[in-house]
């Protein structure tokens, strides 16, 4: 083999070297409760307040690569800590004041042990193998102390911690004085403040003397060279100056020091070697203006285009209190959407409070209206926002984001814009603008220094005459310009290893319904014979207990129901769900609901019940898992029914029984309704509770609620078509009731979606899979260093999404990522892991060695080996299909013998391959010419 070649080849075998060429880890310090498991993943120590709650077996079984440490305090003790009151009053020898503490004496003969047993010990049970020991200087705050005495016990607390505890990894704070002695005992060593510092006693962020920064560099220094330790430092920087926190960061990295930047209680995410990416936004509501969180406009119209950009909603009502502390680290900007005027009692502090927000440098969004009259309260730079216009006005300025959808109208009658200032209108961005009569200028929409706003009507504009709506604006581009959102590799439910995902679902509704064919079988019985025989994909099917126990409403056909409902349950492609014990219509009975109609009583009528939550839920899947699955088979998964609007009550119930919930959201988007206001998020969050919407929408919108025509279900596939084009937002997502199949005509547009879906190349897989990858974008972290990007997810979601702007894919410099696929809206990298690194490059050029395309089934298994060549393992519900990248000398070969048939290559060198198998383990492999 060539050398060129063979340095070619070898790099999956480097390129966990090449990201570990650093000897020193990534650090993060951080006492904080806000924080994801996954974002702590991506450094390899994260030292934590160990009460508030990680789990450090469950984090190092997810993450091997990462570890969490956990603070303990060796020569202080708050109130806080309950072994406070087990410390005899002999060993306390101060008070610190700055932090409301104990001092603690260290040459007591029995402190090591107290220390190991009522500190240490509890921790170590809960499994945390590491510590941050801070404090280690304390005792200079006591009036009198023998210095070598006290730093003799220090280095007997440490000793003993070796003994007790085999494989102990402990990391000091300051402590320098001792290091030498245990320098075979410790990890590394930590010191405060060496360019930026808090005053504990003023309260405020300073700046360190020189002199002070020269004498704590030497010690560090010294540590490094003299003992072969890692050092870290840690300063402290206002949170929301990120620019501050990056400038201190690299002064620290570029003195060879591991930093870590946070603010003075480190209850923030800051940053060291590695930034972790913001990807949260806070959205400010009144939940006066609808009945329902899923009703809001933020919601229904906003938070799509946010999550296809990479970020997760936070909504607050602001008819309570505002939520404090919200800081950069996690908070990527704010927007506010009220449908008109908020509460006045409640004007004051939401003004004060946007104003604080943006004193702190957090953008801002205003759309629809501000809420309140804008005022010098305001950082905004506003004149006014209620003057009145002399008509006519004409058209000043138009940005090229206008007319996404449609054309943006002449004012009303009504029109109210907002006037800036002359310095403002020079630094803003003029988006819409109108001026009046009077040559006075008014603007609609703007970027500005702050953020910025789009008021009504040129938003979202309603189509007159129908219940459509169209953006008028792009949304997408709004979001990013105004918010100034990062590109970064985007955690993508969508997609799998290149291909799209492909689910199929069915409501219980109506399962004993006969069909209108010869022989008038159950509906159920059609959907077994007629769909579930023919496509042997993964389908998700639930029952409606009501409908076909003994106890319900149908007790004469019972035995026949649930014979049919046991054959479809013990199908191998079919996953069993709960579609609820009497399908109720409404799941929010706090909410009143007068004047809704008939549709208030839609469910079904069962002598003398009550609507009940758990029996509903706990209920109804108890009655499944014992009279109707296979033994061994669970049920996964709860659809929602009726609006689909369950209560935080509700969804807490689903995740207490273990499920996965499903349902809600209702994409729609058609050739005769061709708005992205059609299309809804990855789900809605309440409450702490994640519900999860269903890609597309049924066959009921499609129907007309079920009136006709019987075959409208045919129009999915432009559903599907126009989710997937020019931007992939949605899943494929066959979903629909039993009643489909109870009619020949909707019985004919299934096959069409089933036929539509088939032909293209997907990545099938089961509702509960897809709600698990939904759950992971929640979960999903994602950050940066110097080589490029980190991503760290819970473990289902393995699909990242890159911004044009990122380009492709590095192969040789990344880890973990087994592949990628050019899509219809940027390259789809695959993750081989829960964990990987990333390199990307515009323009970059073809790689050298081999990697996955796509494939329609889960990498289970992913080894670079010595030689160069890649051990992986595919698994799937269908025979294999994928396609390689194989350049020339390339080959790929099956272990163990599964038969493998493949095409010719083409001049892209990629290859696609088949197997009748599910799953197979393969070699791909390069030979010198």
């Amino acid at each position: 083999m060539n050398a060129l070649l063979r340095s070619c080849l070898i790099c999956y075998a480097l390129m966990a070297s090449m990201w570990a060429q650093a000897a020193a880890p990534s650090v993060a310090v951080y006492y904080g409760k806000d924080a994801s498991m996954s974002e702590l993943a991506l450094f390899d120590i994260a030292v934590v307040e160990a009460e508030q709650g990680y789990d450090p077996v469950k984090f190092r079984n997810t993450w091997p690569s990462s570890e969490l440490y956990a603070y303990a305090s060796v020569a202080e003790a708050g109130n806080e800590r309950a072994y406070l009151t087990k410390i005899p009053s002999t060993w306390k020898m101060a008070r610190n004041g700055a932090w409301n503490s104990v001092v603690i004496d260290q040459t007591p003969e029995q402190w090591p042990a107290f220390f190991a047993e009522e500190v240490i010990g509890p921790l170590w049970q809960k499994g945390f193998r590491g510590f941050f020991l801070d404090t280690m200087d304390s005792y200079r705050l006591a009036e009198k102390f023998n210095e070598a005495e006290q730093q003799d016990g220090l280095v007997r607390v440490i000793k003993t911690l070796n003994a007790r505890f085999p494989g102990i990894k402990l990391i000091l704070n300051r402590g320098f004085e001792i290091v030498p002695r245990v320098k075979d005992q410790i990890q590394m060593v930590a010191a405060e403040s060496l360019f930026r510092g808090w005053d504990a006693n003023l309260k405020r962020y300073i700046d360190v003397p020189a002199k002070d920064r020269e004498w704590l560099l030497a010690q560090l220094q010294t540590i490094r060279e003299r003992d072969k330790l890692p050092v870290l430092a840690i300063d402290y920087v206002p949170p929301n100056d990120r620019d501050a926190m990056r400038t201190t960061a690299k002064q620290i990295a570029d003195l060879g020091i591991i930093p870590w930047i946070s603010d003075s209680l480190l209850f923030t995410l800051g940053m060291g070697t590695v930034e972790a990416q913001a990807r949260h936004i806070l959205i400010l509501y009144n939940g006066a203006d609808y009945p329902t969180l899923n009703e809001a406009s933020a919601h229904r119209f906003v938070e799509m285009p946010l999550n296809y950009l990479g970020y997760i909603a936070d909504y607050v009502d602001v008819r309570k209190p505002l939520p404090q502390n919200i800081s950069s680290d996690r908070y990527a900007g704010i927007i506010t959407w009220f449908g008109g005027a908020i509460p006045d009692q409640r004007v004051k502090d939401v003004r004060q409070w946007l104003a604080n927000q943006s004193r702190q440098k957090m953008p801002i969004l205003v759309l629809n209206t501000p809420g309140f009259p804008i005022d010098r309260t305001l950082p905004f730079d506003v004149r006014s926002s209620e003057s009145t216009p002399a008509l006519p006005l004409k058209k000043a300025e138009q940005a090229s984001m206008y007319g996404f959808e449609m054309q943006p109208l002449s004012p009303p009658t009504d029109y109210e814009g907002w006037t800036l200032n002359p310095e403002a209108l020079q630094k803003s961005q003029q988006l819409l603008s109108f001026d009046d009569a009077k040559g006075k200028r008014f603007v609609s929409a703007a970027i500005t220094p702050w953020g910025g706003f789009v008021l009504m009507p040129y938003l979202v504009e309603e189509v007159p005459g129908t219940d459509q709506s169209r953006w008028v604006i792009n949304p997408f581009a709004m979001l990013k310009q105004t918010l100034r959102l990062a590109d970064f590799p985007v955690p993508d439910v969508t997609t799998e290893n290149g291909r799209r995902l492909l689910l199929a679902h069915v409501d219980g509704d109506a399962f004993p319904s006969k069909a209108e064919v010869p022989g008038s079988p159950f509906a159920g019985e059609m959907l077994r014979r007629e769909i579930l025989e023919r496509y042997r994909i993964p389908h998700t099917i639930s029952v409606i207990e009501a409908e076909i126990s003994p106890q319900g409403l149908y007790p004469q056909w019972s035995k026949q129901l649930e014979s049919i409902a046991k054959q479809i349950f013990a199908m191998p492609h079919v996953e069993i769900a709960s579609h609820s014990y009497s399908h109720p219509f409404f799941w929010d009975r706090s909410i009143s609901r007068k004047g809704e109609g008939k549709e208030v009583d839609l469910n079904l009528h069962i002598p003398g019940y009550v609507m009940d939550l758990h029996r509903e839920i706990n209920g109804s899947v108890d009655y499944i898992q014992k009279n109707l699955a296979p033994p061994g088979k669970p049920v996964k998964v709860f659809l929602w029914s009726g609006d689909t609007a369950p209560s935080a009550e509700a969804l807490a119930i689903s995740d207490a029984a273990g499920l996965l919930n499903l349902n809600g959201g209702d994409t729609s988007i058609t050739r005769n309704n061709p708005s992205l206001t059609e299309v809804r998020s990855w789900g809605i969050r309440k409450g702490g509770h994640l519900q999860v919407y269903a890609p597309v929408t049924n066959e009921n919108i499609y129907t007309n609620l079920w009136h006709g025509p019987f075959y409208g279900f045919e129009k999915v596939t432009e559903t599907f078509a126009m989710t997937d084009t020019p931007r992939r937002l949605k899943a494929i997502n066959i979903y629909y009731h039993f009643y489909s199949v109870s009619k020949v005509a909707s019985i004919k547009a299934l096959h069409t979606a089933y036929k539509w879906a088939l032909s293209r190349p997907v990545h099938p897989v089961f509702a509960s899979e897809y709600v698990r990858k939904v759950h992971d974008f929640y979960e999903f972290a994602v950050g940066k260093d110097e080589q490029g990007w980190r991503m760290r997810g819970p473990g289902q979601l393995r699909t990242l999404r890159l911004p044009s702007t990122l380009g492709t894919p590095l192969m040789q410099g990344s880890v973990n990522i087994a592949g990628y696929q050019e899509g219809p809206d940027g390259y789809y990298a695959h993750m081989a892991f829960n964990s990987a690194q990333m390199q990307t490059q515009p323009n970059a050029a073809p790689p050298k060695q081999p990697y996955l395309v796509d494939a329609n089934a889960r990498i289970s298994e992913w080894k670079a080996q010595a030689d160069g060549s890649v051990i992986f393992s595919l698994q799937g519900h269908l025979p294999l299909e994928w396609r390689m990248y194989l350049p020339q000398g390339c080959s790929l070969t099956a272990v163990q013998g599964a038969a493998l048939s493949s095409a010719a290559t083409d001049r892209s060198f990629i290859r696609s391959f088949r197997s009748p198998q599910n799953s197979a383990e393969l070699k791909a492999q390069c030979r010198a010419l």
